[in-house]
């Protein structure tokens, strides 16, 4: 499956680590996401693959332009003290994200508001999915935890939908009531990093 590397700095040969994944992803059978949090697999190295914060993957300097092969990847991302992973049962290899590895693309809002990402994931506003808000009030930065640390970047016209719909919340604040849940859409301290 290539050449593997426990230096951080190396670059697995992409080309054959892409494939080898693919392999065993599809021996493994799976549809939707995968249970990475069940997955310690060893360290391998890094691959060259950078997910934009516009939400174009981009592996080895090229776009890529398969829909499918971008779901397969998203289905086996995993993050980890602090960074993004393309994870299989058998190996651990690292990526670059700019941002978010996902970016909601729409909402549906009703007594349980549901996000649309750019890689065809619904997600349900409750209590393991809650809403961060980084960035400045000036310059705001909503997020939505989408699984296992991993986050979808809420896209401007969805974010304007919630604001729209927003309520006041108990201390008079702006938010959204999802799933039985109360989101702040003004936070009483702003993150500079969505990550937390």
């Amino acid at each position: 499956m290539g050449k593997q590397s426990n230096n951080p700095n190396q670059t697995v040969p992409a080309g054959d680590r892409a494939g080898g994944m693919m392999d065993t992803v599809r021996k493994q059978g799976m549809k939707g996401p995968a249970p990475v949090h069940l997955w310690d697999p060893p360290y391998c190295g890094e691959m060259d693959l950078l997910i934009r914060a516009d939400g174009t993957w981009i592996h080895e300097g090229s776009p890529i332009g398969r829909p499918e092969m971008v779901r397969m990847f998203s289905n086996i991302l995993k993050y980890e003290n602090g960074r993004h992973y393309i994870v299989t049962p058998v190996e651990k290899i690292g990526i670059q994200v700019e941002d978010a590895p996902f970016i909601a693309v729409d909402v549906e809002i009703c007594k349980v508001v549901i996000f649309l990402t750019n890689v065809g994931d619904d997600v349900s506003l409750d209590r393991d999915h809650r809403l961060i808000m980084a960035g400045t009030e000036e310059n705001p930065r909503p997020y939505v935890q989408v699984r296992g640390g991993l986050l979808a970047r809420i896209d401007r016209k969805s974010f304007y939908r919630l604001a729209e719909a927003a309520v006041p919340g108990p201390d008079g604040r702006l938010g959204i009531r999802s799933a039985g849940e109360f989101h702040e859409l003004e936070p009483e301290t702003w993150h500079v990093s969505p990550q937390i």
